[in-house]
């Protein structure tokens, strides 16, 4: 053992330029996986700190006991308490201070007309609590809200809508109300929490704007006397409640609202940057075991005559482990603290794109330090493995050759379980994507894909390099021609070099066709069901925002240019046992304006006590027109309404319908998330469109778009998507280009002879370095043809797989103009990544090259 390490470091000290690809696709994996984890950490930490500091001084929550969750919501909505609760709960023993808090959507609009945030995080009004301690947000400037109009907000807001101490703006709540700001808030010691927006009221505002009815709160907060904990305060005030209010303690409370405001971000977040951390890491594995693999076949001679000197099998084996290790550990431990940096980096330049990072030291802890390495290691040491294995079974005859060049290649083997994985992987994609429509069965069809294009890579890589090379003899003459020999000369090495850009490629490909799959299903469902001329939109509650007012699409039917105007509002409510959202509309001129295909019974004769259910829907629950469903709202009433109608498309109009007479007993603070409009006859669409924009100012200023508009619009956060996803995306197309650059380097290394021939004949520098950046573009399009047909394969899984795991109906769409720059930015990556060896192979010295061995 002694010896295999130290000819393993000997080694490492003589040829460590070979491993310097090597090092980097470790590191770079390494460091991104680091910092996530670390990131993630302080993140976690931080928002805990900020929640706990907000709610130290409140130590009980008294709140309904009872919550509606619909599919997709992780948060149930509850019905507000009656504020007399805070009479009963002041005379429990020890009991300090007690009020009430009232809690709705409220959405500010800043200087510029524009509302602030309602993008994902909720926009949240109060009354603003005079009690300190049980206020969980903090005075920092101005003072606290004392007439009705006047408002405190939460100073991040402030800021990002360009408001200061004085300014009067609207708040939407959703009908508009204009306030004056004459406080700005922190909480827990921070702008605020994440992106969440703040406005306190007076309680008198409070009620009127963001309650049904008076008398109503949220919550009760509850503040115990001197040496009364929160359980024990919890217990008493338990005994006197009401059967259908419960209490839990502070610290309860602030666990539920930090999980609703930053708990399901940063693990969505932290999932998804962890999957590309692992893209990363399997693209860094076909580079470092492409590096060994040719390590280990340049040192045959040398492997060859420690063998005839005496070494074993197991000691030549472990000396190219040992030199993987050391690599492996060398690179891991820069990567550690590479990760540091890119999550010291992210925490500065969060705030600078508009995500307040709460102030705060990192928080590094043994598992994320543990799980990187150990992950680095591992990967390191897997991929070297089956070179060091060859190295161990090298004859001690082989010192007896000339050249020591790997020519491994296609085997028939090879083939054959490459086609038998291809043939499995089509049987369980199509099953998932035809039959079951499941994503399971697809997913794992995908996996197999992936595997089987990887063994299948040196069997198609001599006919894909023929066939993409064959220009290069017509166009570059001889160059092009000695390019494309010098890529079919080991077909396993070009495939293995061509399989980490080819996963990256892949990648890209996926998501690019998921996403123009997304934006054609979103352009499919507003041109399907959407009959109206303009939309005015706005997000709902569950995406940030305050909605519209209901009282909008009332203006907006008074029009002289309108025909039809309908909102749709939400309602939720329990439909046999089940937590469903409710559109709350007028069911008559939604089927003016909505196609909602075929319609069995009558939507003109919901009144109060029916409802309408699509046809999925329907079926589900085994309902048809004329039987009975009973509907449990938040507020604990049993109302059984009777199906008298079932159509068939839900796109835009949801699953159930009611009217508004039914949802009035039941509502809370009611909205619309979106107003359908549609025009007379006669009236142009911009004509219209002014009319309704200009009535529309007056409430709120919400956006007015045309159909097409808005359909683009809904579609938008995909773009976003996809550029933070090629973003991510980059750092595995870097860790291929630094493989297919090492691979070139080490092959010059190993044809530095032949290189010094072809100079001796009369080849120039200039067509030296033409030679191998052509034979890595070579490379790079055989791994850019791959990823794009993988990709566009996956792509095509994922989207017939989710149709089927999904109530909506998907599109397929092949976007061929940005898979086309997919394919242009892989061609000029591999001309990139030639450049460094191409310089140094025309450096070098024709005397020396003739006479290397």
């Amino acid at each position: 053992m002694n010896a295999s390490v130290r000819l393993s470091a000997s080694s490492l000290r003589a040829h460590r330029r070979r491993f310097a690809g090597t090092f980097l696709a470790v590191f770079l994996g390494v460091a991104f996986l680091a910092g996530t984890l670390v990131m993630g950490d302080t993140l976690r930490a931080s928002f805990d700190s900020m929640f706990g500091n907000a709610a130290r001084g409140t130590d009980a929550v008294v709140r309904s006991a009872d919550a509606i969750t619909t599919p997709g919501e992780s948060q149930g909505v509850r019905q507000p308490v009656a504020t007399d609760l805070v009479k009963t709960v002041e005379k429990v023993p020890g009991v300090a201070a007690a009020v009430p808090d009232v809690r709705g959507a409220g959405q500010l609009v800043g200087a510029n007309g524009e509302p602030i945030g309602g993008q994902g995080p909720p926009t949240l009004a109060g009354n603003w609590i005079t009690d300190p301690e049980l206020n969980p947000y903090r005075l920092a400037e101005g003072r606290a809200p004392q007439r009705s109009g006047e408002v405190v907000v939460n100073r991040g807001a402030a800021e990002k809508g360009g408001l200061r101490i004085g300014d009067t703006t609207t708040l939407r709540t959703p009908d508009p109300v204009r306030v004056k700001v004459v406080g700005l808030a922190t909480f827990g010691g921070e702008d605020g929490m994440a992106q969440v927006t703040f406005t306190g009221m007076t309680m008198a505002d409070a009620q009127k704007y963001l309650t049904a009815r008076p008398g109503e709160a949220a919550t009760v907060q509850v503040r115990a006397g001197p040496g009364v904990t929160q359980r024990e305060l919890v217990d008493r005030l338990t005994a006197v409640l009401p059967q259908d209010v419960e209490a839990i303690t502070g610290q309860e409370s602030a666990e539920e609202n930090n999980e609703m405001i930053a708990g399901q971000f940063l693990s969505v977040f932290t999932l998804f940057l962890l999957v590309f951390s692992g893209v990363a890491l399997l693209v860094a594995t076909f580079s470092i075991h492409n590096t060994f693999a040719i390590v280990v076949a340049q040192r045959t001679r040398e492997n060859a005559l420690l063998r005839a000197l005496g070494a074993s099998r197991r000691q030549v084996t472990v000396a190219a482990l040992v030199e993987a290790g050391g690599v492996a550990v060398t690179a891991s431990l820069a990567g550690l603290a590479g990760g540091i940096g890119i999550a010291a980096g992210l925490q500065a330049l969060f705030p600078a794109i508009g995500f307040p990072f709460p102030e705060g030291d990192l928080v590094v802890t043994g598992l994320s330090m543990a799980l990187p390495l150990a992950v680095g290691i591992v990967v390191c040491l897997g991929s070297a493995l089956l070179p060091a294995v060859r190295a161990g079974r090298t004859a001690p005859l082989a010192a007896l050759r000339e050249t020591a060049v790997d020519t491994s290649g296609a085997s028939r083997p090879r083939a054959i379980a490459g086609t038998a994985l291809a043939a499995l992987a089509l049987a369980f994609t199509l099953s998932g994507v035809l039959v079951s429509r499941s994503i399971w069965p697809a997913g794992t069809g995908a996996a197999l894909a992936l595997v089987a294009f990887v063994v299948l890579g040196p069997v198609a890589s001599s006919t894909a390099v023929r066939f993409l090379g064959s220009p290069l003899a017509r166009l570059r003459g001889v160059t092009g021609a000695l390019a494309r020999r010098n890529a079919l000369r080991s077909p396993k090495r070009t495939a293995a070099t061509a399989s980490a850009l080819m996963i990256g490629v892949a990648v890209v490909s996926l998501f690019t066709v998921f996403g123009a799959s997304l934006k054609a299903t979103m352009d499919q469902t507003v041109s399907r069901s959407f009959a109206g001329d303009v939309a005015v939109s706005a997000p709902s509650f569950g995406a940030g925002g305050s909605g519209l007012s209901p009282r909008l699409a009332g203006a907006i039917q008074e029009l002289p240019e309108v025909d039809t105007a309908v909102g749709l509002g939400r309602g939720v409510a329990e439909v046999d046992g089940e937590g469903r959202a409710l559109t709350v509309t007028d069911p008559v001129a939604l089927a003016r304006t909505f196609d909602l295909g075929t319609v069995d019974g009558s939507l003109r004769r919901l009144g109060t006590d029916g409802i309408a259910v699509t046809e999925k829907e329907a079926d589900r629950q085994h309902l048809t027109t004329g039987d009975n469903a009973q509907l449990t709202f938040t507020d604990g009433t049993k109302e059984t309404f009777t199906v008298r109608a079932v159509y068939d498309r839900s796109e835009l109009a949801g699953d159930y319908v009611i009217t508004r007479a039914a949802w009035a007993p039941h509502r809370t603070q009611d909205s619309d998330t979106l107003v359908a409009v549609t025009f007379d006859d006669g009236v142009s669409t911009d004509a219209g469109t002014a009319a309704v924009e200009k009535t529309a100012a007056a409430y709120g200023n919400p956006e007015v778009q045309a159909r097409d508009a808005y359909a683009q619009s809904s579609a938008g956060g995909i773009d976003m998507m996809l550029t933070l996803v090629y973003a991510l995306l980059a750092l595995a197309v870097l860790i291929a280009l630094l493989g297919i650059a090492n691979t070139l380097t080490l092959a010059i290394h190993e044809r530095t002879r032949e290189l010094g021939l072809l100079r001796a004949v009369g080849q120039t520098r200039a067509q030296l370095r033409a030679m191998v950046r052509w034979e890595s573009v070579l490379v790079a399009a055989f791994g850019t043809a791959g990823g794009l047909g993988l990709g566009a394969f996956l792509g095509w899984v994922l989207v017939r797989a989710s149709d089927g795991a999904s109530d909506s109906a998907f599109a397929f769409a092949m976007p061929p103009a940005q898979l086309a720059v997919v394919a242009l930015v892989g061609l000029a990556a591999g001309a990139l990544a030639g450049l460094r060896p191409a310089r140094r192979a025309a450096r070098l010295d024709v005397l020396r090259a003739v006479a290397a061995e």
